[in-house]
């Protein structure tokens, strides 16, 4: 079951469908999504999990270092989404993400999309496994049979 919070899916597909740079931060991964749409006629646009930082300047030196050729954005928009991975496919948000990145005409760009949508979701749900089984959390009520 995904949270239920009120997401604006018209702004945010209005977002993807016009900002350069994005990061999306999700409930249970820890790693974010970098949706980074500029292309040139060498580098296509950038779809890749990657993994948190703790402030702005250390993402503008991350994507310096992952896009050594670009120049740095004007802007990185954080967008919190705060459903399961899964729903990026079944609210159409990811059908925006694909549509860009099919446009730019870089092949290689829409099969490294679609990998870094399956390492999220593999990601997340090896947290959820690891959530109900108990590996890496900590219980808050025991199991007991006994009355305390």
């Amino acid at each position: 079951m995904d949270n239920d919070f009120s997401v604006d899916l018209r702004d945010i597909a209005a977002t993807v469908r016009t900002a350069d740079v994005i990061i999306l931060r999700f409930v249970v991964v820890g790693q974010r999504l970098l949706l980074d749409f500029r292309a040139t006629e060498l580098d296509g646009p950038l779809i890749k999990v990657v993994d948190p930082v703790t402030s702005v300047e250390e993402r503008y030196k991350d994507l310096k270092r992952l896009r050594p050729r670009l120049a740095a954005p004007d802007k990185i928009i954080a967008i919190w989404w705060p459903r399961f991975a899964t729903s990026l496919t079944s609210t159409g948000l990811w059908n925006d993400v694909m549509q860009r990145v099919s446009d730019s005409g870089h092949v290689e760009s829409v099969r490294r999309a679609g990998e870094a949508l399956r390492e999220l979701l593999a990601l997340e749900r090896t947290q959820q496994r690891a959530a109900i089984t108990g590996e890496g959390y900590r219980t808050l009520w025991s199991a007991s049979p006994t009355l305390r």
